[in-house]
């Protein structure tokens, strides 16, 4: 196969980016569809050709035998290329010229497929023995963006290399690395990946759908009817390409995947005649020569996430379903109908682009989530090794039922929404009320989606604003819905450590048909209900949320506290501003790399990045670790809200300071005019929990606040206030 321009282009990069007194670490940023491999099999044998005392050792995550395929690929893309696996080198060791291909998790997991210890040993013995004997090691690490762990960090560190490429269609950003970036008009003018992403291309602008036929089966209607333009566009050509739709189920969809078989099954396309597949994690039917050109197959079901290295140019459609509005694209995905089947554009639109169709509403900002910002970076970085060590005493959740009255929350809902938007006697006049502040009212599911065109990626950033929206209707069908509406109520319960039944019974008695002694703000029928709760998800979810912060008479219910052990967790995925003009590390935070522009990046507030600037350059403190703010394997204190319900508290830092423990919580501070940017109505009440956490375990804390018209951290230690000229507030300073 003839090399392309940006390919050659690569390499030569990739050459010049091996000089020895040049930066460690390389990126390869390689769209889908690229050749990435085809550039790194290339470029390898190209180097070693001219460095005789080499080898590469090429490593690659997960299941599904990408590091066999990457082999495979370089004896073919490179003859007479010394190549090997893993048990190759376990027999033989390593040699000049070698190019091992190894799976990074056989070499560090617990299982019965990886490494015994002394397996593991004589795999290092064999590296020291070539290293010894002169053999310098270069690193590849293949789809880098993947489950790179603290471990993998380890396995590379034992080759003691001094270059290591990361390839990555969506690698995470590193300020000290030399970025190799193949652009993607690049890839599309050499006619390797599709010209045009269209999105629910032929969308009328409102679709209205009938009990018989839902979502599902008018997004399947759609792509096969684009397949078989398709099919006869390239019959017209001559070509044997048989065009293949993917269907993306969401995780734990059973009864979608169920849906979907059927409705292929009523079109003849199934398992038994070859024509349906199903590639899912615990189930493959009928893959074999999916990724033939002429394969057999009309469609494939994937999940979620689809197996790395999974290669078939001939998906041309993408099916993108869902059961809630939280199911996100990943580039990844959309990267598998992109490449050409024959790796060359035909000069017809329609075959020349890929077909994405979806009723997602969110697959934009999906995609956004998945491309970094421009101006953010992500990398992920690994503990020091004197911190490792440290504990705290952590404290959780009772394990015990919740102790939260259902009656109390029930009320405290009902009397939230009345005084949020000043609801009356009058049930009419406060469906008027509530539907002016935003909330749906209608006998329909009501959603919305995009219809447009995207050349590349990097402009589906801002599809949705140059996309022609268009809205889907659904009537309400409490037994088709039915799944739907519970996962709503569960969701929104979720949000609000109520239970189920609680949150059920709550949504049916403020504003359904049962009764609330006089306090119901609306009286819906149980399909007016279905669909209120559906389309007004999100809404109810903040609302409720919001009303069980505000103030309300309740008794505790003298909830005990669960304590555990607290380490600082090895590894940490940060993000930094990859614009600042300081790109150095800091030398207090506990995890090695970390950049000093985190302290500035978009994830951090300006109290945040100005407390970390002073931790930095002050001489007192020792060292600094940024908390997390959700997850067992993060600080908290447990705190109360006002139905005396146990919530968590993740303070911000935790840090050494003249040889003291100091725990911070940063909240908003005030501006030049003296008014507080503080949104956290709780930052009272965990305030009181700090000060009686670090009572209890002695040792120090406090709250932090930046002040504008002073210019500086102010701290209490005691209690929280708005009010800046409160007792409580003093300068932050080192004593």
């Amino acid at each position: 196969m003839g090399l392309k321009t940006f390919q050659i282009e690569a390499i030569a990069r990739l050459n010049a980016a091996m000089e020895p007194q040049g930066r460690r670490d390389i990126i390869l940023k390689s769209p889908t569809g690229s050749g990435k491999t085809i550039i790194l099999t290339h470029f390898m044998a190209e180097y070693m050709r001219g460095h005789a005392k080499t080898a590469f050792v090429w490593l690659t995550p997960g299941e599904g035998n990408l590091e066999e395929q990457s082999k495979a690929k370089m004896d073919i893309y490179c003859h007479g290329a010394s190549t090997k696996l893993l048990q190759d080198v376990m027999t033989g060791g390593f040699a000049a010229g070698d190019a091992v291909f190894i799976n990074w998790q056989k070499l560090n997991r617990d299982s019965n497929n990886a490494l015994k210890e002394g397996e593991r040993t004589n795999f290092i013995e064999w590296i020291e023995k070539a290293r010894s004997g002169g053999l310098a090691f270069k690193v590849v690490i293949d789809e880098s963006h993947h489950s790179f762990t603290e471990k993998t960090d380890a396995v590379v560190k034992w080759f003691k290399t001094d270059k290591i490429i990361r390839a990555s269609a969506t690698p995470d950003s590193n300020p000290s690395a030399i970025l190799i970036d193949i652009p993607e008009e690049d890839v599309i003018a050499a006619g390797l990946i599709k010209k045009v992403i269209h999105i629910n291309p032929g969308f009328p602008m409102q679709i209205e759908l009938d009990e018989d036929r839902d979502r599902t089966c008018y997004l399947l209607e759609k792509a096969m009817q684009k397949r078989s333009e398709l099919v006869q566009a390239f019959r017209e050509l001559g070509s044997g390409v048989n065009p293949l739709v993917l269907v993306q189920l969401p995780n734990n969809s059973d009864a979608l995947l169920e849906t979907v078989e059927k409705w292929f099954a009523t079109e003849k396309i199934d398992v038994e005649r070859g024509t349906f597949a199903v590639w899912l994690a615990k189930r493959k039917e009928n893959v074999e020569g999916l990724a033939d050109n002429e394969g057999k197959q009309i469609a494939v079901v994937i999940k979620q996430a689809v197996a790395t290295g999974w290669d078939c140019p001939r998906a041309h459609i993408l099916v993108k379903l869902r059961e809630n509005m939280d199911e996100r694209f990943e580039i990844q995905t959309i990267g598998r109908i992109r490449r050409m089947p024959e790796a060359r554009h035909y000069g017809n639109d329609l075959l020349d682009g890929c077909y994405l169709y979806t009723f997602d509403e969110r697959f934009t900002a999906g995609v956004i989530g998945s491309i970094s910002d421009v101006d953010v970076g992500v990398k992920k970085i690994f503990i020091k090794a004197e911190h490792k060590a440290f504990s705290l005493v952590k404290e959780q959740r009772t394990s015990v039922a919740d102790t939260r009255d259902s009656e109390q929350a029930l009320h405290a809902v009902a009397d939230w929404f009345r005084k949020k938007y000043k609801l009356g006697k009058s049930l009419e006049e406060n469906c008027v009320r509530l539907e002016t502040v935003g909330y749906k009212f209608d006998d329909r599911i009501v959603g919305n989606t995009f219809s447009g065109d995207a050349a590349t990626l990097d402009e589906l950033k801002s599809a949705n604003r140059k996309m022609n929206q268009v809205e889907i209707g659904v009537p309400v069908n409490t037994h088709r819905h039915g799944r739907e509406f519970h996962h709503c109520i569960g969701e929104i319960g979720a949000a609000n450590a109520l239970p189920y039944d609680d949150m059920r019974m709550i949504l049916h008695r403020v504003f359904g048909t049962k009764p609330l002694d006089g306090a119901k703000c609306l009286r819906l029928e149980a399909r007016m209900m279905y669909a209120f709760v559906i389309n007004n998800m999100k809404r109810l979810r903040d609302d409720i949320a919001e009303a069980m912060s505000a103030e309300f008479k309740f008794t505790t219910g003298g909830n005990k506290v669960v304590e555990k052990e607290f380490h600082i967790p090895h590894e940490y995925l940060c993000a930094y501003s990859v614009t600042a003009r300081n790109q150095g590390e800091s030398q207090k935070n506990v995890y090695e790399g970390y950049p000093l522009s985190a302290m500035t990046a978009k994830t951090r507030s300006s109290g945040e990045a100005k407390f970390e600037k002073w931790c930095e350059r002050m001489d007192g403190v020792e060292w600094v670790y940024r908390n997390g703010d959700k997850g067992d394997e993060y600080f908290s204190i447990v705190y109360e809200d006002n139905s005396g319900h146990q919530r968590l508290f993740y303070p911000d830092y935790i840090l050494r300071m003249n040889g003291e423990i100091w725990i911070v919580e940063v909240k908003g501070g005030w501006t030049a005019s003296g008014s507080s940017e503080n949104i956290d109505e709780f930052a009272a009440k965990k305030a009181a929990a700090l000060a009686a956490y670090c009572k209890r375990h002695g040792l120090h804390g406090g709250f932090v606040c930046y002040d504008e018209s002073g210019d500086e951290l102010l701290i209490s230690e005691n209690g929280y206030s708005d009010d800046i000229k409160a007792d409580c507030w003093h300068e932050l300073t080192v004593t």
